[in-house]
C-alpha cells in the first residue's frame, strides 16, 4: 500500500504541536498508537449516547501521559459519529460549580468551542441552530405546517426541562431575526446561548426573556442543550473536560465540595438514565481522583461510585466498564510505532526523506530508558519532545550523524506542573476505526 503523503500545514501543524508539548488540533490519526480496549470501551459509549442514553467516564492518567491526546481521539471519533462536541479546560477562572462567573465562564468557552464534523475546529453554535432551523423548515414544506408551529413544536420538549422555556424562546427570536434579516436579534441570541449575558436587564431588553444562563444553570443548560442538538439533526453531545486537577488545587474546602457535588449528579443522572442524548468525558490525575484528603475519593459518595472492581484487581485485569478509566501505559513496542508515526510525519509521508533509519529508533528508545527508566513509556511526552527536536538537528545539519547526537539527547522525567497537556496514539486513521 503506498503511503499518503501529508499536507505540510498538517505536517507543519503536528511538529510544532508535539515540539511545545501540545495535543494538535489536526492530524492526530496520524500518530495515534495503542490504547485499543480503551477506545473500544469509549466508541461503546458514544453509540450509547446516539441511542437516547447517556455515558459518564473520568479519564485518569499521570502528568504527560496523554489523556488529552486520547481525549482528542474520542472526541474525533464523536464527530465522525455525528454528535456535536464541546470541549475546555478547567482552570482557576473556569470550573464546574462556583458563585462568580466562573461556572458561566467555562460554559462560554465550551460553546466557543462547540464542534460538528462540518465545522470540527470549533465555533459551531451558529450552525447547529441554522441546522435546526432548516430542519424544522424541511417539516414545515412536507407537512404544510406553518414553519413557526413546527419551531414550537420541536421546542415543547425542552419547554418542560430548567431554563427550557426561555432556551426555546431564544431560539424564536433567532428564527425571527433570520426571516426579517435582522442580524442584531441573530446575535443576541447567540450572545444569550453563549452565557455571555452577565445581567437578566440587558436579555430581557434585547429579547424578551426573563432568565440568563448563570453559574447556578450550568449543568441544566447543558442538558437543554444535548436535547436541542437532537432536534437539529445530531446523534447527540459529548462534553469534553479536561485538566479537572484544577479543583483539587481548589483551596477552598467549600469551593472543592461544591464541585465535586456537581459532578455527582452528573454521574448519578447519567447511572440512573436520566440524562438523554448526553455523554461526559472528564480528564484527571491520578490524585485528583484517589487522595483521600482533598481528591474525588474525599467525597464519600463520589468515593463508593469510582471505586474500582475489586474482582478485576484479583484476576490482574481491568475493567473498562467503570466510570474511572484509568490509561494503561504504552508498551515499549507501542511506542517505538509511535516514532515511527513521528518520523513519518516528518517526512510529510515520503519514505524516501526519511532522516534516520530504524536502527536509530531503538537506539533512542534504548537511551531513553537508560536515562529515565519505564517513565519513557508511562509518559511519553518527554520522550516524543526530545525525538522530534533530534530529528530537527539532523534536518538542519545533514553533516551530523544521528548515532552521535543520541547519547547526548537530555529527557527529563515528567513532573507535574501548572498546565497539564499530552500526546499518545494507532497507525490507522480515525475514518476507518475498526476495532
Amino acid at each position: 500500500m503506498i503511503a499518503k503523503k501529508i499536507r505540510s500545514k498538517e505536517r507543519d501543524a503536528i511538529i510544532q504541536s508535539l515540539k511545545s508539548g501540545v495535543t494538535p488540533k489536526v492530524g492526530i490519526q496520524h500518530i495515534q498508537v495503542g490504547r485499543v480496549k480503551e477506545l473500544k470501551a469509549l466508541i461503546q459509549d458514544i453509540e450509547r449516547v446516539s441511542d437516547g442514553g447517556s455515558a459518564f467516564r473520568l479519564i485518569i492518567g499521570e502528568y504527560g501521559s496523554g489523556k488529552t491526546f486520547f481525549l482528542s481521539v474520542v472526541r474525533s471519533i464523536a464527530l465522525e459519529k455525528k454528535l456535536v462536541t464541546v470541549n475546555a479546560d478547567l482552570s482557576p477562572d473556569r470550573r464546574i460549580h462556583a458563585s462568580s462567573g466562573q461556572a458561566r465562564n467555562l460554559y462560554s468557552e465550551l460553546m466557543r468551542n462547540m464542534s460538528t464534523r462540518n465545522k470540527s475546529d470549533g465555533n459551531a453554535l451558529t450552525s447547529v441552530v441554522e441546522k435546526f432551523i432548516t430542519e424544522a423548515r424541511k417539516e414545515a414544506d412536507a407537512s404544510n405546517k406553518e414553519i413557526t408551529a413546527v419551531i414550537h413544536e420541536r421546542l415543547s420538549s425542552l419547554s418542560e426541562l430548567v431554563g427550557g422555556y426561555d432556551f426555546a424562546k431564544v431560539i424564536e427570536a433567532y428564527w425571527l431575526g433570520h426571516e426579517q434579516d435582522n442580524d442584531d436579534l441573530k446575535s443576541h441570541a447567540i450572545k444569550w446561548l453563549r452565557a455571555e449575558y452577565s445581567t437578566k436587564t440587558d436579555a430581557r431588553k434585547d429579547l424578551g426573556v426573563r432568565s440568563i444562563i448563570t453559574d447556578a444553570s450550568f449543568y441544566d443548560s447543558l442538558k437543554l442543550l444535548s436535547l436541542f442538538v437532537r432536534q437539529a439533526g445530531y446523534q447527540g453531545l459529548i462534553v469534553n473536560l479536561d485538566e479537572l486537577v484544577n479543583l483539587y488545587k481548589l483551596h477552598s474546602t467549600q469551593a472543592r465540595t461544591s464541585n465535586y457535588e456537581q459532578i455527582l449528579r452528573m454521574l448519578n443522572d447519567c447511572l440512573q438514565g436520566s440524562a438523554e442524548h448526553l455523554g461526559f468525558l472528564l480528564g484527571g490525575t491520578p490524585e485528583f481522583l484517589l487522595d483521600p484528603r482533598k481528591g474525588l475519593y474525599s467525597y464519600d459518595a463520589l468515593q463508593s461510585r469510582l471505586a474500582g472492581n475489586t474482582f478485576a484487581k484479583q484476576a490482574g485485569v481491568i475493567d473498562y466498564s467503570s466510570p474511572a478509566l484509568h490509561l494503561a501505559s504504552l508498551t515499549p513496542e507501542e511506542l517505538y510505532i509511535l516514532l515511527k508515526n513521528l518520523r513519518h510525519v516528518y517526512a510529510s509521508g515520503d519514505q524516501s526523506q526519511y532522516l534516520v533509519p530504524d536502527e536509530a529508533l531503538k537506539s533512542f528508545l534504548h537511551h531513553c530508558s537508560q536515562t529515565i527508566g519505564d517513565a519513557y513509556f508511562r509518559t511519553p511526552r518527554n520522550t516524543i519532545k526530545a525525538f522530534l527536536d533530534m530529528l530537527a538537528v539532523v534536518d538542519q545539519n545533514p553533516s551530523i550523524v544521528w548515532d552521535s547526537l543520541i547519547s547526548s539527547v537530555s529527557i527529563e522525567e515528567e513532573k507535574p506542573s501548572d498546565v497539564e497537556l499530552e500526546v499518545e496514539e494507532s497507525e490507522d486513521g480515525l475514518a476507518d476505526f475498526k476495532l
